[in-house]
């Protein structure tokens, strides 16, 4: 979730310097800062069975998981925290501190009601930017739904996965996720 600071004349170097000085994570994009506010139940239930199911089927492979605390930047300049990001083949940062990711195949945002349309509006806009992105997944926590974009023969394409019996496929990096296994401990009453 994002609460808008006003600062619009905030250079990148100077985000960066305030984001490694500082206890609390605040997404960048053009100048303006937001800071990144507690995540709902069922946020985090779905975060951390997206996590410990990639991380299951990705064991052994060249790919990297990370979770919503690396930063990741775009060649259009949005500093962000995806809820998930995965790299396959040698990480690449930005700089010698190793805490701003450039190469990720994979990136996942759970929706929450206050950034949903920012998430797949304008941070998916720049998000479209990375040559190294396949997939993006956009996940609801009100019910089992999951949005899929695939970079496919030049273009995004959308599977819409829905319902107790969904799989979500990743031909990028060789998974496979059930949405009972996403949703496993959710009460979508909670969501509401």
């Amino acid at each position: 979730m994002h609460m808008a600071l006003p600062n619009p004349s905030l250079s990148p170097a100077e985000y960066l310097r305030r984001e490694r000085a500082g206890e609390a994570k605040h997404e960048y994009d053009a100048g303006e800062i937001w800071a990144m506010v507690g995540a709902s139940l069922n946020h985090n239930l779905i975060a951390g069975s997206l996590f410990a199911a990639l991380y299951g089927q990705l064991r052994g492979k060249p790919c990297h998981i990370f979770p919503s605390d690396m930063r990741l930047k775009t060649p259009s300049g949005l500093y962000a925290y995806p809820d998930i990001s995965v790299v396959c083949g040698e990480a690449q940062f930005e700089d010698s501190h190793q805490d701003t990711l450039l190469n990720p195949v994979v990136r996942v945002e759970v929706l929450s009601p206050p950034t949903e349309r920012y998430d797949r509006g304008r941070k998916f806009q720049h998000y479209r930017t990375l040559p190294t992105l396949r997939d993006v997944l956009l996940v609801a926590q009100d019910s089992p739904r999951v949005e899929q974009y695939s970079w496919q023969a030049g273009r995004w394409t959308l599977m819409d996965v829905g319902g107790n019996d969904g799989v979500v496929q990743m031909d990028s990096i060789g998974c496979v996720l059930p949405l009972t296994a996403i949703y496993e401990q959710v009460n979508f009453d909670d969501a509401r």
